[in-house]
């Protein structure tokens, strides 16, 4: 007797889907709780053995390659899971595999096509901009290579197959490779001699590990469940999945403006007020992100889920489910807020010494910044499972354009500070407008 498909065999109802988020944010949550143990560790020895300044210069090459990396992703895992959805349904038919291998190949596709683009871009920001940010030409080249890195190690693509599949577990297993890979590059540069270059090494080491681990465990998740890799053309998968360009486009400048802010405040900051003033900004952010990482995994599987039950289930399902997600989010967002406020100025303390301590205040405030994001983490995933991909972007816009319009005004002002009070502004500004588009979204489904 065949082993019945998992996903098929699930309850498709707001019950069942609300416990396979819980399910897989705790699966992912899993892979992070030990990369949030080593995080501390490498993070620890880079502000250590590097200082303020040397760390200032380290997070603006991180977060260049990360901008340009944001620029060119167009989270082909979202394409993956929302149109191979339809695919599965016919799933008994080798038709609908065949389909959905050629829309996998179509999203590698595109993932390479934009990660030569970007090498090109890479070239041109690096060498031109490396020097207003305070980096030598040396230190340009190794951002340019580390670009290059982390743009040619492509994983959105198994990603969006292993969740397709509910595959999870496995994902997680791929996500602990980067901190994994990071801990032990930070102990071999420790022992080498400290240097910009031997940790941008290391971290660029962890992607390509994690990279591998994607690609292996997602072509083992889906052996015969995918068809051919030979049926067909890849560029058919466009006619197969009517609106792929539209979402595909919208979700590429989403990620890129969603994400663009927070790479942006660093690199402003390094601009106007210097590599120190952007290293205690970036260790700010980075622990504000690390203590709110859940907001980042519930959006993931609730993506997932809503996809779904939009697809397979009803319109009471789906708004039962979303106003499970919602209350959920409501008590995690609570729980960082008070987390941040007990602990976080000794944890600041005991991973970076006091040289760092003065980040502080500006990690309470990026802190309750990401709890905001976390209370309203089910607006965007909602969107983009059902029509309002359009509107969710426009909405991206916005706050996005009055981020960069508050780092233009605060940070000549109020220097890094200045800069966490704009990222919070926009915040609450996208919680705002995604909260009530949901609410239109889910009154306009309650009336179809």
């Amino acid at each position: 007797m065949s082993k019945p498909d998992p996903i098929n065999a699930q309850n498709s109802g707001a019950g069942g889907g609300f416990a396979r988020i819980l399910a897989n944010t705790g699966w992912l949550l899993g892979g992070k709780g030990v990369g949030a143990i080593l995080s501390i560790i490498y993070l620890a020895i880079a502000t250590r053995t590097l200082g303020v300044a040397d760390f200032g210069r380290f997070a603006l090459i991180l977060s260049a390659a990360q901008a340009i990396n944001i620029i060119m992703s167009f989270d082909s895992w979202q394409i993956i899971v929302r149109y191979g959805q339809d695919h599965l349904r016919a799933d008994a038919a080798p038709q609908g595999r065949d389909a959905l291998n050629r829309l996998a190949r179509f999203c590698i596709i595109v993932d390479l096509a934009a990660a030569v683009i970007g090498c090109g871009l890479a070239v041109v920001l690096t060498l031109a901009f490396g020097p207003l940010m305070g980096l030598s030409r040396d230190m340009a080249i190794e951002a340019l290579l580390f670009c290059a890195v982390m743009l040619l190690t492509i994983r959105s693509t198994p990603m969006g197959i292993l969740r397709l599949f509910d595959r999870f577990d496995a994902g997680a297993l791929a996500e602990t490779m980067i901190p994994i890979g990071r801990m032990i590059g930070a102990l071999l540069v420790l022992a080498t001699g400290p240097s910009i270059a031997g940790f941008l090494f290391a971290w660029a080491g962890a992607e390509l590990l994690c990279a591998i681990s994607y690609w292996w465990l997602a072509l083992r998740a889906g052996k015969g469940r995918m068809g051919s890799w030979r049926a067909g053309r890849a560029l058919d998968a466009r006619h197969e999945n009517p609106g792929l360009i539209g979402f595909m486009t919208t979700t590429n400048l989403q990620t890129t403006l969603s994400s663009m802010g927070q790479q942006a405040a660093v690199l402003f900051i390094g601009i106007f007020v210097g590599p120190t003033g952007a290293g205690l900004y970036r260790l700010a952010n980075q622990l504000a992100n690390s203590l709110s990482k859940i907001s980042g995994l519930l959006s993931r599987s609730i993506f997932v889920e809503l996809a779904r039950t939009n697809s397979h289930a009803g319109a009471a399902e789906l708004r039962a489910l979303f106003r499970r997600t919602n209350r959920l989010a409501l008590a995690a967002g609570a729980i960082i807020i008070l987390l941040i406020l007990a602990i976080g100025e000794p944890l600041l303390g005991l991973i970076a010494g006091q040289d760092f301590l003065p980040a502080y205040p500006i990690l309470l405030v990026l802190g309750i910044a990401a709890s905001i994001d976390l209370v309203g983490v089910s607006y965007r995933p909602l969107l983009m499972a059902t029509d309002g991909a359009r509107l969710s972007l426009i909405i991206t816009c916005v706050s996005t354009a009055t981020l960069l319009a508050l780092l233009a005004l605060w940070l000549p002002l109020y220097d890094t500070i200045g800069a966490a009070f704009a990222n919070l502004a926009a915040s609450i500004l996208s919680f705002l407008l995604m909260g009530w588009a949901s609410r239109n979204i889910m009154r306009r489904t309650g009336q179809s």
